[in-house]
């Protein structure tokens, strides 16, 4: 088994200082086994619920008489069943003294839980669980982690052959049973023909009106599908950053496939080979190089853009939280340089540093502010955002 522990540290220090702390992730991530490792280690009573579970449903079909009671660590799994449970927790987690912690899974981003996001403000603190990292499988699996993607038994399966089926079997069960319990009436083979297109199109800017026409439906449909996928945890979307500048701006997000496997099985890439000639294999690399800097920095959701001109102008990726600007470019590339469009994105946001990564094992400057990072001294040469602000 691959030890998170930057996760179950994490999430051991979010629930002493929440009520309600809630792992999120897509299905297949990997968020059970890492509550059952937490529970392992907690001391004191622990209660585990999973509305997968018809008994344990039962139990909570009225949640306040069920929950009210319990002591210690109560786990409940698969929340996105039961949202309404949201609305029992803010009442139990306002009792003083504090009975019970509640750690909540659910394969839902906060804004489809709009429950929890509302009614435990100030009560529950959500913690994203992606797949497996470079930082958790080590370096020397950048290709076999890049061709697979983080789901845990995609990696870990015995050949390239069994992953790409486990993959196949997860994008069937995940369109015909995972997506209809959120509350989507779009048919399975609509979706599944939706997301083979936006494979084509990850890391671009999102261009609706494009998509609309190429799939024959309206523009605001194909949003209503980007969404969905975006809230299942699937879809990342990257929204635009906005300067107060004379330049024209670009005003929709990038978008990105989450994980580079099901990237790969919905463009039907199977091998290492097949990715070598694929022609979106520098759009698979770049996508995985955010993902990874994105993970290493601990960045929220909220706290990542790009920013980008009519111009030519672009940052792929711009962090900001409170008054830090972190500035990235992916290139694959064994030969990084500084761009205009680089010196550009400096002098317009006001930037102190930007970091070029790229598939290398060194880093050096290119220039006073403009830094190239080799992808396996990421986790060497980038700080984690708790070290650097606040």
């Amino acid at each position: 088994m691959i030890s998170r522990s930057d996760h179950l540290q994490a999430l051991s220090r979010l629930l002493r200082q929440y009520p309600v702390v809630a792992i999120l992730g897509a299905r297949q991530v990997g968020k059970t086994t890492l509550a059952r490792q937490l529970a392992a280690a907690w001391r004191g009573q622990v209660t585990w619920l999973d509305l997968e579970d018809p008994a344990d449903r039962g139990r909570l079909a009225d949640p306040g008489l069920a929950l009210k009671g319990l002591h210690g660590l109560v786990v409940i799994d698969e929340i996105q069943r039961a949202p309404e449970i949201f609305a029992y927790l803010r009442v139990l987690s306002d009792r003083r003294p504090l009975p019970a912690r509640f750690l909540v899974l659910g394969s839902a981003a906060p804004g489809l839980l709009r429950q929890g996001s509302e009614s435990l403000a100030g009560r529950i603190h959500f913690h994203t669980l992606s797949g497996l990292s470079l930082g958790e499988v080590g370096m020397e699996e950048t290709d076999r982690l890049l061709l697979r993607g983080g789901f845990p038994r995609s990696y870990l399966a015995r050949s390239a052959t069994e992953s790409h089926r486990w993959r196949l079997d997860f994008v069937r069960t995940f369109l015909e049973r995972d997506v209809p319990e959120l509350g989507s009436k779009i048919p399975s083979a609509t979706l599944r023909r939706f997301w083979t297109m936006l494979a084509h199109y990850h890391g671009q800017t999102w261009n609706g009106a494009e998509l609309g026409r190429a799939f024959g439906v309206s523009h605001s449909t194909v949003r209503n599908y980007l969404d969905l996928l975006t809230a299942a945890l699937v879809v990342r979307q990257i929204p635009p950053w906005f300067e107060n500048l004379s330049k024209r701006q670009v005003k929709a997000p990038k978008v990105y496939i989450i994980d580079p496997g099901l990237l790969h099985t919905l463009l039907g890439v199977r091998t290492a080979k097949d990715l070598e000639s694929h022609p979106k294999l520098g759009a698979s690399w770049e996508g995985f190089a955010l993902a990874e800097t994105i993970q290493r920095l601990g960045a929220e959701p909220e706290e990542c853009y790009f920013w980008a001109t009519h111009g030519g102008a672009e940052v792929d990726l711009l962090v900001v939280r409170g008054r830090t600007r972190l500035a990235f470019e992916f290139k694959r590339t064994s030969a990084p340089a500084s761009t205009r469009s680089m010196h550009e994105a400096l002098s317009s946001l006001k930037l102190d540093r930007l970091d070029v990564i790229y598939p290398g094992d060194r880093s050096f400057s290119l220039t006073p502010s403009i830094r190239a990072v080799g992808l396996t001294r990421l986790h060497q040469d980038i700080k984690p955002l708790s070290s650097t602000a606040r």
